[in-house]
């Protein structure tokens, strides 16, 4: 055997063979709930209580946006913010639903992405209406010329604070959630909810100043100053402020995927991500001393091919994510934690969707009636009605809700399934990288174990799914929506705690 092969052999982090006499004895080692690394739960000293960090993290963004609202509110006048908190909110939802459809390969927590767009809306801001405040009238005051103070401040000054006051949510939870921070994706992410949150705190400043002057000169309607702000900002540049920032989190992500033994690489990436954010912020609030086209210039030439780019980077990553799927899970099927269809269904965004949403039809009908249960109703439609049986004349409403539960929690079952299988595969791509840990046997026992106590509802479903996407070999399925016998639904009730989910009994054969 050559030198090659042997290190290719030692690169692969090994996965535990799956031998059903051992199942129990395997998963016994699995840490307990109190112990568990994706779940941790820390006690002991007041300042490491998890119930503290987060009062402290509440109360000083709370405080943030207290403080920033108030000297919004002083600028603008209570008539001008209450317009401008009305136009600013238009373009959040849209700008939080794209970033998070970028992100749904394996989503970050919502405690993350909230925590990013309040520390852009608040506390971001309110270090950079402060500092642009200070940093303005010192240049006033110093410089010969003061009429010069308001286009350096916008070209030098505000891009420096802005930048790295939004990249201070970035770094804080790049440092404190780092299993939550895998790559390029989560970057971008991260980055665009809290630009996302800083450009909802500005725009209402903007607009609110915007109404005051329209106020003042007599002014309404599509002439106005208010809608021609409003156009600028939120229609043709709602992405200017997430543009700048995601160049950051990029920075951030390849830092994530580097090996931590490039400790300059991992210090250089997210400094340079963070001086090309300000070069370009910088450009882009220059653009108007360029000349009467000098807006539309940089618009046309250096934003919307930067934002394609961008957006074709972001979806390359989602795209890598799929493949790591594919090329790392296949792995845990060998070793018989995981069927041989469910890596590919797993790949797939479409095959992932079409088993939630069968697990949720198949468990939904066998809980209402058929075979399953007491009381029938059609298992798979209005026109089918199973052999033997006669359909009741009256369905109460309080079984129908049972079954829609009985649905419902099939469909979670999977989605939880999804994400740790995809957390699996990342942290296998870790390891291979140099960059899970000591820890990783025990995060990828405990992953295992979160996956066996699932296995049951999400098996067939993803073997369904990856049938019908045609992603396997073809062959005849019998009653839809997918092949597989289940067992009596109120196995599904609760997921954490059923003795029957929990039980380790060996894979179907």
């Amino acid at each position: 055997m050559s030198d090659g092969s042997v290190q290719q052999r030692q690169s692969q982090p090994a996965v535990p063979l799956l031998e059903e006499q051992r199942v129990g004895e395997i998963l016994a080692s699995v840490p307990e709930r109190k112990h568990w690394r994706y779940r941790p739960r820390r006690v002991g000293m007041v300042w490491r209580s998890r119930t503290f960090r987060i009062a402290a993290v509440f109360t000083v963004l709370a405080l943030c946006g207290l403080a920033i609202l108030a000297l919004v509110r002083d600028q603008t006048g209570t008539e001008g913010f209450l317009v401008g908190l009305g136009l600013a909110v238009l373009p959040v939802p849209l700008l939080m639903a794209a970033f998070r459809w970028l992100d749904r390969v394996e989503p970050a927590p919502w405690r993350n992405l909230l925590f990013s767009f309040a520390w852009g809306a608040f506390a971001a801001a309110l270090v950079a209406i402060t500092a642009n405040s200070f940093a303005t009238r010192w240049i006033a005051t110093a410089a010969a010329d003061p009429s010069d103070a308001d286009t350096l401040g916008a070209t030098v000054i505000a891009p420096v604070v802005e930048e790295s006051a939004k990249a201070a949510a970035v770094l804080l939870i790049f440092l404190f959630r780092r299993r939550e921070f895998h790559g390029i994706v989560d970057g971008v992410v991260i980055a665009g909810f809290t630009a996302s949150g800083f450009a909802f705190t500005e725009n209402i400043l903007y607009l609110g100043t915007a109404f005051g002057e329209d106020q003042q000169i007599g002014t309404s309607g599509i002439a106005s100053v208010t809608a021609a702000t409003f156009f600028v900002r939120a229609v043709m540049s709602p992405f200017a402020h997430p543009l700048f920032t995601v160049l950051t989190g990029i920075g951030f992500g390849l830092a994530a995927v580097t090996p931590k033994h490039r400790r300059i690489r991992r210090i250089a990436l997210p400094l340079l991500g963070l001086v090309l954010a300000m070069g370009m912020h910088a450009l882009w609030n220059g653009s108007a001393s360029f000349g009467p086209y000098g807006f539309y210039a940089v618009y046309g030439v250096f934003m919307v091919p930067v934002f394609g780019l961008v957006t074709w980077l972001a979806i390359w990553s989602r795209q890598r994510e799929l493949r790591m799927l594919s090329a790392e899970l296949p792995a845990y099927a060998a070793a018989g934690w995981l069927t041989p269809a469910e890596p590919l269904a797993l790949s797939s965004m479409r095959a992932r969707g079409m088993a939630r949403e069968a697990a949720r039809q198949r468990h939904a009908a066998a809980a209402w009636g058929g075979p399953y249960g007491p009381g029938y109703a059609p298992a798979f439609g209005p026109g089918h009605v199973s052999p033997g049986r006669r359909p009741s004349a009256r369905v109460s409403a309080h079984a129908k809700a049972q079954a829609e539960a009985h649905g419902r929690a099939a469909a979670r079952a999977v989605a939880e399934y999804e994400s740790f299988a995809t957390s699996l595969a990342s942290l296998r791509l870790q390891a291979r990288r140099g960059t899970a840990g000591p820890d990783f046997p025990e995060r990828e026992l405990e992953l295992l174990h979160h996956l066996w106590q699932r296995r049951e509802v999400a098996a067939p479903a993803l073997t369904y799914a990856a049938q019908a996407m045609g992603l396997l070999r073809p062959h005849p399925l019998s009653t839809p929506p997918y092949a597989y016998p289940f067992p009596q639904p109120a196995q599904y009730g609760g997921y954490g705690h059923n003795p029957c989910l929990n039980s380790h009994r060996p894979p179907p054969q």
